[in-house]
């Protein structure tokens, strides 16, 4: 294996944790001959420990070997995967290093453990190459990769050669991308003291849908419309949801991210702090074949913070022209994002049948920096009720109407008021009070 590990080309830039190194080194020290037994199995469960960690955390299953080895080229990020990314099988010389490596993948996909597991009394890799997992929840690993990952490595089992497991690979490169952009549907900024800005992937994302919000149709096709072209790569606007408390905007677009990942869409979640990593995460994604949400959730500002004016030229207004494949996304509970006070107005003058005022002017042209404005309005109390209704039927609570919005009547009295996250909130405590009395 160590031979074959020494040979790779496009693929030896893997994370200095990668178990295939490792793995390589103990099969070169068991060739030799000259080892120490114990400490040769000590060395590997532990690279079969951190093998099954790999797959707790992705929930691999089957053969975790070759699992683990289409992982790493379906996470492994070089010229030649970013480049089959966004055009798919290409020609030119570089392919003649991509079948190369290939064959070694395909070699050591079915690289035979067993002389050294009859040689050192152990079966280990027999285990971990037939594994049956116990089914785990969707939250608790990235279902994302488990599937793409698993579906990968059941395809280059049954390739015939290298030049089969280019056309696979370099299919899948297309058709679902490479390393964490690729993969994984959602990221927040890590910005650790003297360390690098990394994007981080959010592994444990809500699966809403547009279904589970009841009411505001006209809201949610807006948005629709508007992330549809923007998938598609027509022109699109930055948005901003704003409105009452409770109403759906941030579900609308975690909603959006669950419907457009397959298209390519991806989001990427800013707090005001990080602000100042904007133009490094731009850098990062401006030249992936993806498309890019930037999410700020409940947005707004007070007279004292002044991040809101760099949010403005990262927006539309810098030297740097916003790359095509990034929108700005924000949900707020204030119209125009930031305080407003009576101050702003004691430098109105009147000209030209126009008010002015240089104050709120520099407010407002933050809001007016995005496209598309979409109001999420408090519910009537008869809409509250439908939610309730909707919410109730889809969680199987079996309680007469009239019964049911009497109860609903209560809560909001004691919680917040008439909103779709009070009638949520109402739903949830009916279940848990059902439940216990059962």
């Amino acid at each position: 294996m160590h031979k074959l590990v020494s040979k790779l080309v496009i693929y030896r830039n893997l994370p200095q944790d990668n178990l295939l190194f490792p793995m390589a080194d103990i099969c070169a020290e068991f060739a030799s001959g000259s080892y120490n037994r114990e400490d040769l199995v000590t060395r590997i469960y532990d690279q079969i420990h951190n093998l099954l960690d790999v797959a707790t955390v992705y929930g691999f299953n089957k053969n975790l070997w070759h699992n683990y080895l289409a992982f790493i080229l379906c996470t492994c990020e070089n010229p030649f995967s970013i480049t089959c990314e966004k055009e798919g099988a290409c020609k030119g010389t570089v392919n003649v290093f991509a079948e190369s490596d290939f064959k070694i993948i395909k070699e050591l996909f079915d690289y035979d453990f067993k002389p050294m597991e009859e040689a050192l009394g152990i079966n280990c890799f027999d285990v971990v190459t037939n594994y049956n997992s116990v089914p785990k929840k969707e939250r608790r690993y990235n279902k994302n990769i488990s599937e793409k990952v698993q579906k990968l490595s059941e395809q280059i089992e049954g390739a015939a050669n290298e030049h089969e497991i280019y056309e696979i690979v370099t299919g899948f490169y297309k058709n679902y991308g490479v390393g964490k952009l690729g993969m994984n549907k959602a990221f927040r900024i890590v910005h650790e003291e003297g360390q690098a800005m990394q994007l981080v992937p959010i592994n444990n994302t809500e699966l809403i849908s547009f279904e589970d919000l009841v009411g505001y149709e006209n809201q949610k096709q807006r948005l629709i419309d508007n992330t549809e072209a923007f998938v598609k790569g027509l022109p699109a606007n930055n948005v901003l949801l704003f409105g009452d408390s409770g109403t759906g905007k941030s579900t609308s677009i975690k909603a959006i991210i669950n419907k457009y990942y397959d298209s390519g869409l991806r989001m990427i979640e800013v707090y005001k702090h990080q602000f100042r990593d904007l133009s490094a995460v731009i850098s990062e994604i401006k030249n992936r074949n993806y498309r890019f949400v930037i999410y700020m959730d409940d947005l707004s500002f007070e007279d004292f913070e002044i991040e809101y004016k760099y949010l403005k030229a990262i927006i539309e207004g810098g030297l740097e022209v916003r790359p095509d494949n990034i929108l700005i996304y924000a949900t707020s509970n204030r119209r125009h994002l930031i305080n407003e006070t009576w101050k702003d107005r004691e430098d109105v003058t009147y000209e030209n049948g126009i008010y002015k005022s240089d104050n709120m002017q520099e407010k407002m042209s933050l809001v007016n920096r995005f496209g598309c404005s979409i109001y999420y309005g408090q519910p009537t109390q008869k809409e509250y009720y439908e939610i309730v209704i909707a919410l109730a039927k889809k969680a199987g609570v079996k309680m007469d109407e009239d019964t049911l919005k009497a109860e609903a009547k209560k809560f909001e009295l004691n919680h917040g008021g008439i909103s779709g996250r009070t009638a949520q909130q109402f739903i949830n405590y009916v279940q848990g009070v059902l439940e216990s009395e059962k």
